[in-house]
């Protein structure tokens, strides 16, 4: 017998929750409303992540098991699926962003404003949030420049840490302020706020510009190889990531594996003792209570892009094409 569902306040909303017992990560005993609580007890957190912010939602509405697989393009038929647009029947407070993909198609994407959309749409099976670095009042020019340091097969996270230092320390060189967090796996991202003036194409070429920098600095660690099958080094600076509607998971968002980890937000003197296992939905909550939002600070300055511009002009490089 299916069991009975379960209305949530958040905030001023009623949020219903349907069959909060369904396991979704069955190998740790965790079901739909452990996940429902769990983005409860970060969501000033993960609100702070999605704010306004166009958001994909990456929807595992039976939850993760083994040989469960995400549908793709080629493949429409695996046991989850990506959310680009506003699911039909969405209530009426939830906000949409308007967007254009690279192939000039339109959608309205979702925009969280207020935590009750996080957990409907956890209700709805999302796991991991995907928003863009833009907000919904100038989706043409963002305010993020976000870092993908993305390990190799086969490589450890105690590589990637290293290559983290080396871009922390340039940027502190320029005057920047970045921060990092764990992917849920084996890599990092490093979050950067910047002025929304620059585009899609100019944002690219910056990080472009820094992963050329750190490969000279880290010969050892770093490579801009686009070409996976051409990497001969273990971290890739992955560029692409600053792509119109490529996306990286959102801080606070759960990894789709049996482990449940998330995305956590560090501070960098936590970076060299961390390991991605230590976050998870179940040890998440807790030190969310004890220490807040490592990231809380992150949108308080914005900065210019220009000093990583100018370094993109001394190595002469263009926009990267669009991939």
């Amino acid at each position: 017998m299916a069991t009975a569902a379960e209305e949530i306040r958040v905030g001023e909303r009623v949020v219903r929750v349907s069959s909060p017992d369904k396991p979704y990560f069955p190998e740790r005993g965790l079901t739909k409303l452990d996940v429902v609580r769990y983005f409860l007890a970060v969501g000033d957190g993960i609100l702070r992540a999605l704010r306004d912010r166009p958001t994909m939602l990456e929807r595992w509405p039976r939850g993760v098991f083994e040989g469960a697989k995400i549908g793709t393009r080629q493949d429409n038929r695996g046991d989850a699926f990506y959310q680009k647009r506003l699911p039909a029947g969405a209530p009426a407070w939830v906000r949409t962003a308007h967007i254009t993909f690279p192939s000039g198609r339109t959608a309205d994407e979702v925009a969280p404003s207020e935590l009750a959309v996080v957990i409907w749409a956890a209700n709805l099976g999302t796991l991991r949030f995907h928003p863009w670095p833009v907000s919904a009042a100038d989706v043409e020019r963002p305010d993020q420049l976000r870092i993908d340091l993305d390990p190799m097969p086969g490589v450890g996270f105690d590589q990637v840490v290293p290559v983290a230092h080396e871009v922390r320390a340039f940027l502190d060189e320029l005057g920047l302020v970045g921060y990092p967090k764990t992917t849920g796996g084996r890599g990092l991202h490093v979050y950067l706020s910047i002025e929304p003036r620059w585009s899609f194409g100019e944002c690219r070429r910056a990080v472009l510009a820094l992963g050329l920098l750190m490969q000279r600095r880290r010969p050892d660690l770093v490579t801009t190889t686009w070409w996976r099958e051409q990497r001969d080094r273990p971290v890739f600076v992955d560029y692409n990531q600053m792509a119109r509607d490529h996306t990286m998971t959102s801080a606070y968002s759960i990894r789709p594996t049996p482990a449940a980890l998330v995305s956590a937000p560090l501070d960098w003197s936590e970076l060299d003792d961390a390991r991605p296992e230590d976050f998870d939905v179940v040890s998440m909550p807790a030190r969310f209570a004890g220490r807040g939002d490592p990231h809380a600070g992150l949108d308080e300055r914005r900065f210019s892009l220009q000093p990583l511009l100018e370094l993109a002009d001394r190595e002469g490089l263009a926009a990267p094409p669009e991939r």
